[in-house]
C-alpha cells in the first residue's frame, strides 16, 4: 500500500497531443518516468535485474526479471502499465491522494493500472527471496510499461506494440491484469474495432434562404435514422456474440443562421470474426445510397477480433490455483481491449486477468478491494512456479 499511495500520487495521465494544454501539470503525454523511477528503484533494492526501454525520453517501459532465463526456457510477462487517465470530476477524495478505507483503496489508478503493477513487483519480490533467480530456469518478467490510456493520430506506440516492433520482449505466455472482473474471468477473445468517420457534403447558404442550400446536417440525420435500425451483416460468435455500433462524435455547421455545406460523425464499431474494418466501410456506404451518393468514408483506428482456444496451459494454471481461493475464473471474450490482442498476433499465449471490478475503471472514486491485491501476488507466484520454474 505505501507503493501504491506513491505511485497514485504521480500524475501519469496520458491524453492525445492535442489535449495537452488542458492539463498544465503535464509536459509530454503520460510522462511515465515519475512511475518508472519509482520501479526503477524498488528493483534495485530488491536486487532485481531489469531492464528501461523507451521510444522516446520521459515515457519508459521498465521490465524486471526473476530466474535464470534459461535458453529455452519459458517466461511469463505480467504486463501493466504506468499511465492513467485523466481524473474528472465528481469525486469523494482528491484523486492523487490513495485513501484506503474500510478494506477498499481509493485513488486514480489504484485499479487502473498502479495497483496490479504494485502487486506483481511485490510478486517479484516474494519470488526472488523464497525461491532465488538460481532456482528458476525461466523468467518470471514483470512491467512498467508506457502509452495504453491515449494515443495520437499519428499511431505512434510507446509502449507494448513498440517493444515489440523493436523485439525487446519475447516472452512464452503474458498476463494483462487490466480488466477487473475480480479475477472470476479469463479474457480469452476480443473484438475488433474500427473508427468510422462518415461525412456528408452539402452546400452553403443563408439561413433565411435554406432552399437555395443544400443542408448536410440533415443529410447525415436522415442517414443516422437508417443506421440506428440496420444490423451489420454478421454471424454470431459463441464467445463474442455480437458487433456494435455507437455514434460517438457529430460535427457540422458553423453558424446558426448559415446552411451547413458539411456534417461528419466518428462511429465506434465493434467487430467479431468474420468482419473486416474494409468491408464494414463499404456496407455503411451502401446503406448512405438510400439518401444520397456522395457520403465520403475514411478509417480510423482499427483492429480485428481475436481469439484462443482456452484450453491451454495458461488458463488451466489461472483456474487450477485460484481453486485455493475459492473461486474458479471462467473464459469469456471482450468487447473492448487490452494489451492481450497485440501480444496474440505477435504468437506469445496471452490472456487478460485481473483483481478489482469492471465497473470500477475510468470513473469517479475508482477503487480496488486490498485483499485482491494481496492474493493477486500470491497468485502471480503460483502460476509463475506452474509455468516458469
Amino acid at each position: 500500500l505505501d507503493l501504491l499511495k506513491e505511485m497514485v500520487a504521480e500524475k501519469t495521465v496520458n491524453v492525445p497531443t492535442a489535449k495537452l494544454g488542458n492539463f498544465d501539470y503535464l509536459n509530454i503525454r503520460g510522462e511515465e518516468w515519475k512511475v518508472g523511477d519509482i520501479v526503477e528503484r524498488e528493483f534495485k533494492k530488491w536486487d532485481i535485474r531489469y531492464d528501461v526501454f523507451s521510444r522516446m525520453k520521459g515515457r519508459p517501459n521498465v521490465i524486471g526479471y526473476v530466474g535464470r532465463g534459461d535458453e529455452g526456457a519459458k517466461k511469463l510477462f505480467m504486463a501493466c502499465h504506468m499511465d492513467i487517465v485523466p481524473p474528472g470530476t465528481g469525486w469523494d477524495t482528491e484523486p492523487f491522494e490513495m485513501v484506503e478505507k474500510d478494506g477498499m483503496v481509493y485513488g486514480r489508478g489504484v485499479l487502473d493500472n498502479k495497483g496490479p503493477l504494485a502487486s506483481t513487483m511485490l510478486a517479484a519480490k516474494i519470488m526472488k527471496e523464497v525461491i532465488g533467480d538460481e532456482n528458476i530456469a525461466g523468467e518470471l518478467q514483470i512491467s512498467g510499461m508506457s502509452d495504453e490510456e491515449a494515443a495520437d493520430p499519428d499511431g505512434i506506440d510507446y509502449g507494448v506494440h513498440y517493444l515489440m516492433e523493436e523485439n525487446h520482449i519475447n516472452p512464452t505466455f503474458a498476463i494483462i491484469p487490466d480488466i477487473g472482473e475480480n479475477m472470476k474471468k479469463i479474457d480469452v477473445a476480443e473484438k475488433g474495432r474500427v473508427v468510422v468517420t462518415v461525412t456528408a457534403k452539402g452546400v452553403q447558404a443563408h439561413g433565411s434562404t435554406p432552399h437555395l442550400g443544400v443542408n448536410a446536417i440533415n443529410k447525415m440525420a436522415n442517414f443516422l435514422v437508417l443506421l440506428e435500425k440496420y444490423t451489420l451483416k454478421h454471424e454470431k460468435c459463441p464467445i463474442l456474440e455480437h458487433c456494435t455500433v455507437n455514434v460517438g462524435e457529430i460535427h457540422g455547421g458553423s453558424a446558426a443562421n448559415s446552411v451547413p455545406n458539411e456534417c461528419s460523425v466518428d462511429i465506434d464499431i465493434r467487430i467479431v470474426p468474420g468482419q473486416n474494418p474494409e468491408s464494414v466501410r463499404e456496407e455503411l456506404r451502401e446503406l448512405s445510397m438510400k439518401v444520397a451518393d456522395d457520403f465520403e468514408f475514411g478509417l480510423g483506428n482499427r483492429t480485428l477480433p481475436h481469439a484462443i482456444d482456452p484450453d491451454n496451459v495458461l488458463v488451466k494454471s489461472i483456474q487450477e490455483n485460484s481453486k485455493d481461493y475459492g473461486f474458479d475464473p471462467v473464459p469469456f471474450g471482450l468487447g473492448g481491449g487490452t494489451f492481450a490482442k497485440g501480444m496474440n498476433e505477435h504468437g506469445i499465449l496471452s490472456v487478460a486477468w485481473g483483481p478489482g471490478d469492471d465497473v470500477a475503471f475510468h470513473v469517479a472514486n475508482e477503487y480496488l478491494p486490498v485483499d485482491q491485491l494481496v492474493t493477486f501476488a500470491e497468485l502471480t507466484c503460483l502460476i509463475a512456479i506452474d509455468l516458469v520454474a
